[in-house]
């Protein structure tokens, strides 16, 4: 008795199409041919209604989330499905939960499930059992054709000839063997990303740079005439990808990225491409090939990539940043062993100040520790020019070499895609040439992309002749010195006003690690770990409370104290120009400067008539009292005749009025005013008036 009744037939047939990968859809027509005509079979079983269900093409039947899968599940539970058709149960699915769970809808529903081999009704309990083992064996089948194949992949990939793609920059010259692209101007181009690396640090400003300076980078292609190679400006993950990808260092990796599985909506949800620690890589094979830098180089890319993620890891540096402070990033508190953090405060943020405060921002705990930068900044400073001196001359003959070779990698880059495309409009021209005349439909499509190919050409040749017209930046003799005279000095060089934030934050970074801090009563107590290894302990005074990088100095406000008590403020900034002495911020002195020193220092200002008080006299008061002249008074002063004090240089003279009572002053005060200067000559006769 057969199992299709007239109710399954007043139903709907569906087909379900399903292909496990893009590629098995691409590329395996005819399984796809073959589930396609399962409708003209459900058509010859009798049903008139067939629908065919293929959004499942390009998807795994292994559990993972499918649109035309749940579509068939929703169908089945209204009662539209007569029959389910499929070539075999692997089609419908590959895990058991999908599996049963079909097979529980249709026996509720009373829908026949048909494959090449039979009809099935699954509220049979011997067709219901036959059902489940093929579902098991379709799911065993599925483990055992992963294991097999993962494994041999991996096998493969330990001897290092498994190559899924290539990286640009390479041809696979054998199935289990590459090598460096023959193409000069994508080997240059590449060299390029690498040797900007080098020079500028961070893959950012790589990438900055060459899109300023519109260099493209190759990019590879597959098309129905095979592998395709087009120019264009690089993104950042490009670069990212180029610079971390050991292929470039001549190295074999397999397995360097994974997946992972987690559950989402109650189904089965595959993530890939999380990055695997070096240790959990499948392969790893150093010199497997012809590469573009060496291995030492890129290790060290990958720990200055690192370095540079900015608040990515607890453990790194960050990449160079905007700013006055030298040592930001590689500052680590003493006391709790977090990293220490930067803030600008006053005019254009040109003041920072360390501080640590991770303990507060996760734990609201109390601030760690908290110290202005600019003394920190001069004393590590200093450390880096006594290491640097021996180098300075090497260094500026590698600046000079530098300047001269400015241009030279973006005319490389000019000069090689220009000979790509005269090579590309002499290929466009034979083309055209070979054409039959008189097709005009073709030679005219032919000779348009002649005439695109001569005008790509111009743009570059015009674009190097602009280069080259360009004035070049080559140093004058002058110039040529006093870069070398910076060189063996190169204190000069790092305090000179063309050496920015930036560039000395380069120059420390290449020398340090990292920097260890602890405050102490009245001071830094530092530990600086070189790159090298070597470790150089350091004490830097700590400014006390109340003292900044603009106070004046303390012979200075010693000397204003003491004049306050001579003079009122305008005499006592005159005085104080005469000196040569200068406010904190190297200004003169003014009136309105020396009354806010004398209140911020709570000296009280002058008083008429103190000085009388005090008993005290100026050298003009003493001229006028003994009758002579103030040179008079200053020549009695200089021989020790009249005791004056004098506080500083251009400060009035304070003599005791007490000392001119005395009776011998006032003789020799009267012996030098009767006093006058000898004639040459000694027939002259004194004139008494």
């Amino acid at each position: 008795m057969t199992k299709i009744t007239s109710e399954h037939l007043a139903r709907s047939a569906f087909v379900y199409v399903r292909q496990s990968t893009t590629d098995q859809v691409n590329n395996n027509h005819e399984s796809r041919r073959r589930q396609y005509a399962l409708a003209d079979r459900a058509r010859a079983l009798g049903w008139s209604a067939v629908e065919v269900i293929d959004d499942d093409l390009g998807r795994s039947g292994s559990g993972i989330a499918r649109p035309g899968f749940e579509k068939l599940l929703a169908a089945i539970c209204e009662g539209r499905v007569g029959a389910v058709v499929s070539i075999e149960a692997s089609r419908l699915a590959r895990n058991g939960r999908d599996w049963h769970t079909l097979l529980e809808f249709c026996g509720l529903v009373d829908t026949l499930i048909v494959d090449e081999d039979g009809v099935y009704d699954p509220r049979h309990p011997n067709d219901r059992l036959l059902l489940g083992m093929k579902g098991t064996m379709s799911e065993l089948e599925l483990s055992l054709f992963r294991q097999r194949s993962l494994e041999a992949l991996k096998q493969k990939a330990r001897r290092g000839e498994l190559f899924l793609t290539v990286a640009v920059g390479f041809l696979k010259v054998r199935h289990d063997r590459i090598e460096k692209d023959p193409d000069r101007r994508i080997q240059e181009a590449i060299k390029l990303v690498f040797a900007k690396f080098a020079e500028l640090q961070t893959v950012r400003q790589v990438h900055l740079w060459m899109r300023q300076e519109r260099l493209p980078l190759p990019a590879i292609g597959y098309g129905p005439d095979g592998r395709t190679v087009t120019w264009k400006l690089p993104v950042y993950n490009t670069l990212h990808h180029m610079l971390t990808n050991p292929i470039y260092a001549g190295a074999y990796a397999f397995g360097r990225t994974g997946s992972r599985i987690t559950i989402a909506a109650g189904r089965k949800r595959l993530v890939r491409g999380f990055r695997r620690e070096r240790s959990a890589w499948e392969a790893l094979i150093l010199d497997h090939h012809e590469g573009y830098i060496e291995w030492a180089e890129f290790e060290r890319n990958q720990r200055l990539i690192a370095d540079n993620a900015n608040g990515q890891s607890f453990m790194s540096r960050g990449a160079v940043r905007r700013g006055e402070a030298l040592l930001a990033g590689l500052l680590r508190c003493g006391h709790c062993g977090r990293k220490l953090h930067v803030a600008y405060s006053g005019e254009n943020g040109s003041s920072g100040r360390y501080h640590c405060r991770g303990g507060q921002l996760n734990h609201g705990g109390a601030p760690c520790i908290s110290f202005g930068g600019m003394r920190i900044d001069r004393a590590i400073g200093a450390e880096v020019i006594e290491r640097l001196q021996p180098f300075g001359v090497e260094a500026a003959i590698n600046a000079v070499e530098a300047r001269r070779l400015e241009n030279a990698e973006k005319r490389r880059q000019i000069e090689l895609a220009l000979e790509q495309a005269r090579y590309e409009a002499a290929l466009a021209r034979r083309r055209y040439e070979a054409v039959d005349p008189n097709n005009r439909l073709v030679a005219a499509e032919l000779e348009h992309r002649w005439n695109e190919r001569l005008l790509a050409a111009r743009a570059l040749e015009d674009e190097r002749d602009t280069l080259a017209a360009a004035p070049q930046s080559s140093l004058s003799a002058t110039e040529r010195e006093r870069l070398l005279a910076l060189g063996a000095d190169v204190e000069r060089a790092w305090n000179s006003s063309g050496a920015t934030p930036a560039t000395r934050k380069r120059i420390i970074r290449t020398l340090i690690d990292e920097i260890v801090v602890r405050v102490e009563e009245d001071a830094l107590g530092l530990v600086i770990r070189w790159q090298g290894g070597d470790h150089t302990p350091l004490r830097v005074r700590k400014n006390r409370a109340g003292q900044h990088r603009w106070g004046t100095d303390a012979d200075v406000v010693e000397l204003v104290a003491v004049l306050a008590r001579q003079m009122p403020d305008q005499a006592i900034a005159a005085v104080l120009n005469r000196a040569g002495k200068k406010t904190g911020k190297g200004n003169g002195w003014t009136r309105s400067r020396v009354c806010f020193l004398r209140n911020h220092r709570r000296i009280p200002p002058y008083r008429e008539g103190e000085r009388a008080e005090r008993g005290e006299v100026t050298l003009e008061e003493t001229a006028k009292i003994l009758n002579v002249s103030e040179a008079t008074v200053r020549r009695m002063i200089q021989e020790k005749l009249l005791a004056a004090r004098q506080y500083c240089k251009g400060a009035p003279w304070v003599i005791q009025n007490s000392v001119l009572d005395r009776e011998d002053l006032q003789r020799i005060a009267d012996a030098r005013r009767s006093r006058r200067p000898p004639s040459e000559d000694p027939r002259q006769n004194s004139l008494a008036l």
